[in-house]
């Protein structure tokens, strides 16, 4: 008796409970119907009666990207023209010339800023600071407005005018600055396909290199070819760098993964409120090489994608990751294809990594995110059996703190002036020496710190800004009187002298300017090589490299002695 009442009560249990869940999405779906009743009205009602004519298109789409800003910073609407930007983040390709353009305030036009490398822009002889005027006859406005959103319309126009259909062949006019003539080139527009591996290079006898940019499609048989060309040049260890890579494609990631680990292993699970989105990506071919010692850079930069690999090479203890922690991004975004061509790209759910981590960031604060400190995460084992922590991102097995480095190198980087100069510099110089060569001579240098001087080079300079905060505290706390003479010398001292900070920060300065002229005679792929040689990321992982017991006791989790 008491065994059947029991029943009873379990079964009046969930009858209740499905009652109960039947009646929430009950009211959940009523919800929407009637706040999606109200939206129709009220914009109705606005298209009727409002004193001016309504734009559908643009009010619309702003009220949509409003509401989904309210959700997280990846859920994102593409309205039918411009989908196709999305199309280009997860295949790397699009029609087009093949050159990145850009607006510049000064001159209120649109310049090329970089031509790639054997496309359709720099076959025809396109170079770096062509200002674009006028496209397939059209002739291009200058912008004149101050507002940034004007400024970006203007060249997002620019940019559409310059992609098409494969095939299709236009006349562009540019006006070259160094001369001042004005040339009209015509240019059959292509598939354009930007390589996720923008350099493998040798950076010992023995230690390969390759830097992933994205995840795209194919990003995995591009490392694959770059891994067997290292390996024929020598290679017996590996630097696979995921710095500043913001992700992409998750199943170019899990096939990654699979270069280095066997088949048939996790790489990560996706976990949905809709089971049906509920995915385990596992390892399903050979790997190319089980055995290859690898060094994996990351830093705040490294997301999503990068995030997967990196972890889960981490979590089977396969490669040994330094630098700093990872961005944090933890999401699964999933496109869904929406009425006139729109596009939905939306979160549908979190990943976690074979460990059972998720990396998401714990909250997001004026758009960065914020990691968990170790105290509060929760700890989980690698393969090996080593601590690793959720909270955020992925926090390396070998930290590299970041360099400090003065305000002048971050404004100098940035600036239309070092542009400017190498539009200059290329014009005046037919060729120049192999990306691991070329030098600034100390009359070149000298030449460059009296261009940026006249063309009015500014910078904020740290010290200044701390100095400010000081003035504002002393006057809070009524000392201001008192140190204001001390306050006004210090200044004084602190102002801006370029001659200083040029010689002060000469070797730095050099690497900058150097790489720069570089990129415009030998495109990305030289610039980076030339960056290469000073990376101290990249020598501390060589120098780890030469320590292959202090590599494997960290991989294995062997206690200090």
């Amino acid at each position: 008796m008491n065994k059947i009442r029991c029943i009873i009560t379990i079964c009046l249990a969930a009858m209740t409970m499905a009652a109960s869940a039947q009646t929430a999405t009950s009211n959940h779906n009523f919800e929407v119907a009637k706040n999606l009743d109200i939206f129709n009205a009220l914009y109705r009602d606005l298209d009727l009666y409002y004193v001016d004519t309504l734009d559908a298109a643009k009010n619309i789409d702003n009220a949509a990207n409003y509401m989904l800003e309210m959700l997280d910073p990846y859920t994102e609407y593409y309205a039918e023209d411009n989908s196709a930007d999305l199309r280009q983040l997860t295949t790397g390709k699009y029609v087009g010339i093949g050159a990145l353009t850009t607006f510049r305030p000064d001159l209120k036009r649109c310049i090329v800023a970089q031509p790639f490398a054997g496309m359709p822009a720099d076959q025809v002889g396109i170079l770096p600071g062509d200002i674009i005027m006028a496209i397939d006859g059209k002739q291009l406005d200058p912008c004149t407005s101050a507002d940034k959103k004007a400024q970006t319309d203007y060249a997002n126009s620019v940019t559409n005018q310059l992609r098409g259909e494969p095939g299709t062949t236009f006349e562009l006019k540019v006006r070259r600055p160094t001369t001042g003539r004005t040339y009209t080139y015509k240019i059959t527009r292509r598939n354009i396909t930007r390589p996720s591996v923008t350099l493998a290079a040798m950076v010992t006898d023995s230690v390969g290199y390759i830097r992933l940019s994205q995840f795209i499609d194919g990003t995995s048989n591009e490392i694959r070819r770059a891994l067997v060309d290292l390996k024929q040049r020598g290679a017996r260890r590996l630097v696979l760098d995921l710095r500043n890579n913001p992700g992409g494609v998750l199943e170019e990631a899990v096939k990654t993964v699979n270069l280095f680990i066997p088949r048939g292993r996790e790489v990560v699970t996706t976990r949905s409120k809709v089971k049906e989105l509920n995915h385990t990506y596992k390892t399903t071919l050979d790997a190319q090489d089980t055995d290859l010692p690898i060094i994996v850079l990351t830093n705040e930069g490294s997301a999503s994608a990068a995030e997967i690999t990196s972890g889960a090479l981490q979590d089977y203890d396969r490669a040994l990751i330094m630098g700093r922690r990872t961005y944090g991004k933890g999401l699964v975004q999933q496109s869904r294809e929406l009425p006139y061509k729109g596009i939905l790209k939306l979160t549908t759910g979190k990943y976690y990594i074979p460990s059972g981590r998720c990396v998401q960031a714990y909250k997001f604060e004026d758009g960065l995110p914020v990691h968990l400190p170790d105290s509060l995460a929760h700890e989980f084992r690698t393969a090996a059996g080593r601590i690793v922590r959720d909270g955020g991102g992925i926090t390396p097995d070998v930290i590299t703190p970041a360099d400090s480095v003065p305000n002048l190198l971050i404004y100098l980087q940035e600036s239309t002036q070092l542009f400017d100069y190498c539009v200059q510099y290329r014009a005046a110089h037919a060729n120049i020496a192999g990306p691991t060569k070329f030098k600034l001579t100390d009359e070149e240098y000298a030449d460059f710190c009296a261009y940026m001087k006249k063309h009015n080079f500014s910078y904020d300079r740290q010290s200044l800004k701390l100095l400010s905060t000081l003035r504002k505290m002393a006057r809070f706390e009524g000392y201001e009187t008192e140190a204001k003479a001390e306050l006004d010398a210090l200044e004084s001292k602190l102002t801006h002298n370029e001659d200083y900070d040029f010689k002060r920060w000469e070797r730095e300065i050099r690497g900058i300017v150097e790489g720069a002229i570089i990129e415009h005679f030998y495109y990305e792929a030289g610039r980076e090589e030339h960056d290469l040689k000073n990376d101290k990321d990249v020598q501390q992982a060589v120098k780890m490299f030469g320590t292959p017991h202090q590599m494997h006791k960290i991989l294995s989790g062997e206690p200090d002695a």
